[in-house]
């Protein structure tokens, strides 16, 4: 009874509304550099969102606008990774261990299979595809399998109202399409990737599936880039430093939602920037100002 209502209280965190907050000037955590440089983007027309926890006490460390659902580009993907471990947990993948790619499951963009000789794999190896390289054919593939209600259950379980996979990845989409493949509210992904940390997603062995996954993820250009760690080997701690975190990208996205354990402290973060990518310039101001939000991060957990 007392592990659910903690849980049942961590839930309602990330529902119930409250204002954008961090620690005072005065004491030794501040996420001010944060603030300001996302809030220059808001300014700048920029609609930003972004959470921080901390591990241990599960709190808030910084909240700006994290209750709106925003396009989270390839962050539903860990919806659909949560789903898959859950039915390998359960022995339910047995039916489908082994999955074929068809030609209607190809995509063009994010991943390695769609120019790999081999048509089949197991699905355990499509969510090492997904987890590291975002592998679009692979998400396909293994939504064809699982399915979009499947997914919208199993996030809707875990009490995300906000936070969805709408879609399978398209090269376009038409007027009859989802508009967006996902969308997420910054405060419930930063609390799923809390859950994830401490295997309350599911349980634990469904939970350590997803991030052993989630730890081969190559993109560390975003929140990430502050961490000095190497893009395509950091799954052991690195100078005391260990992350596992899930990027997302599209036109005018950008999305960084992770686990961040230093030598004093750990995090879960989420941060997401949905802005006109009309140039190069405003492009390069999202990905320094997610850049400061890391720096903030390493100073807290280091």
């Amino acid at each position: 009874m007392t592990a659910h209502t903690r849980d049942h209280s961590r839930r309602r965190r990330t529902t119930d509304p409250r204002p954008a907050r961090h620690r005072g000037a005065d004491e030794i955590e501040n996420f001010s550099a944060s603030f300001t440089a996302l809030g220059e983007l808001a300014y700048a027309g920029a609609r930003v969102s972004a959470s921080v926890l901390d591990l241990t006490t599960g709190l808030p460390l910084l909240s700006i606008d994290d209750r709106i659902a925003l396009p989270a580009a390839s962050i539903g993907k860990v919806l659909l990774l949560v789903e898959a471990s859950a039915r390998m947990t359960t022995r339910e993948a047995s039916g489908y261990g082994i999955l074929d790619k068809t030609a209607d499951d190809l995509v063009g963009d994010s991943g390695l299979w769609r120019r790999m000789q081999v048509p089949t794999l197991p699905i355990g190896d499509l969510g090492l595809l997904i987890g590291s390289v975002s592998d679009n054919v692979a998400t396909n593939v293994l939504l064809r399998q699982i399915g979009l209600d499947a997914v919208r259950a199993r996030a809707e379980s875990l009490g995300l109202k906000r936070t969805a996979l709408l879609d399978v990845v398209r090269d376009k989409r038409g007027p009859d399409d989802a508009p967006q493949f996902s969308v997420g509210a910054t405060a419930e992904l930063a609390w799923l990737f809390y859950a994830l940390s401490r295997g309350q997603v599911v349980d634990s062995v469904t939970s350590r599936r997803v991030l052993d996954w989630l730890s081969m993820n190559h993109d560390l250009s975003m929140v990430a880039s502050a961490f000095g760690l190497d893009p395509l080997a950091h799954r052991a701690s690195s100078h005391g430093l260990q992350l596992i975190n899930k990027t997302g990208s599209d036109n005018g996205v950008r999305a960084d939602v992770g686990l961040l354990q230093g030598r004093s402290a750990g995090v879960a973060y989420a941060v997401i920037v949905e802005f006109v990518d009309s140039s190069l310039q405003q492009r390069l101001r999202v990905l320094e100002a997610m850049r400061a939000v890391g720096h903030d991060l390493l100073e807290y957990v280091y």
